[in-house]
């Protein structure tokens, strides 16, 4: 109702409906951006290909800087340029062999290229490495990554991340998920409703990290 009274006000304000919608919907995306952090941010795909096209310059310039390319290919796993980032990443692993950080990112790359024994036995040396590396998040990854095919030992993961990690709504929602699947659905309610009780102990700012997985959350509570 509130959106169809702002479509009204914006066309009798611009007397064009197609106008008012575009109007409408970029209020909506900005408040959301502003105040619930749901929508993916348009900037940031932007500020990244700036910051890749930056990198590559200096690369080329500078063919030994392997914090440069450390960080190219990080923005590349982003972007799911798996096998352009694994180019830059296996060539410097002498040198970052100590590094947890750079083991993950070897694994994202890897499991995501197919090479799923490369890449469980990249993420599980960094977490030898620094069990709490990225915040833990290489748990979450296994976790996520084996829900389907092994769900006791993706709950596993799950259960050493929220060691690590406590506030994590997005663990609380794939712990709820997996024991769906296993058809233990009230267990999968009581794990939602843990995470929402969670999220709202969680101080502002993580509130807007946190929130679409709390969102997912109350929908999983709520019709399961």
């Amino acid at each position: 109702m509130l959106k169809f009274g702002l479509f009204v006000f914006l066309f009798w304000l611009l007397g064009n409906p197609f106008i008012a919608i575009i109007v409408m919907l970029l209020l909506l995306y900005l408040l959301d951006r502003r105040f619930v952090g749901i929508s993916p941010s348009i900037l940031k795909p932007l500020k990244r290909l700036s910051r890749i096209r930056k990198l590559k310059q200096q690369i080329n310039q500078s063919p030994n800087d392997v914090s440069s390319k450390h960080e190219l290919a990080r923005l590349l796993l982003e972007r799911k340029k798996y096998g352009e980032a694994l180019r830059l990443l296996e060539p410097i692993e002498h040198v970052l062999a100590d590094s947890a950080e750079y083991w993950d990112d070897l694994g994202i790359g890897y499991i995501n290229s197919g090479n799923e024994e490369k890449g469980m036995a990249s993420t599980l040396r960094a977490l030898e490495l620094n069990p709490r590396v990225k915040y833990g998040a290489p748990y979450l990854r296994l976790a996520a990554h084996l829900a389907a095919a092994n769900s006791s030992q993706a709950l596993a993961y799950l259960h050493a991340f929220q060691e690590v990690n406590s506030s994590s709504c997005e663990a609380y929602h794939y712990q709820s998920s997996i024991y769906k699947k296993l058809g233990n659905t009230e267990e999968a309610r009581l794990v939602a409703e843990e995470g929402l009780r969670v999220y709202r102990m969680l101080p502002k700012y993580k509130k807007r990290q946190e929130r679409q997985w709390a969102v997912r959350l109350w929908f999983r509570k709520r019709f399961g």
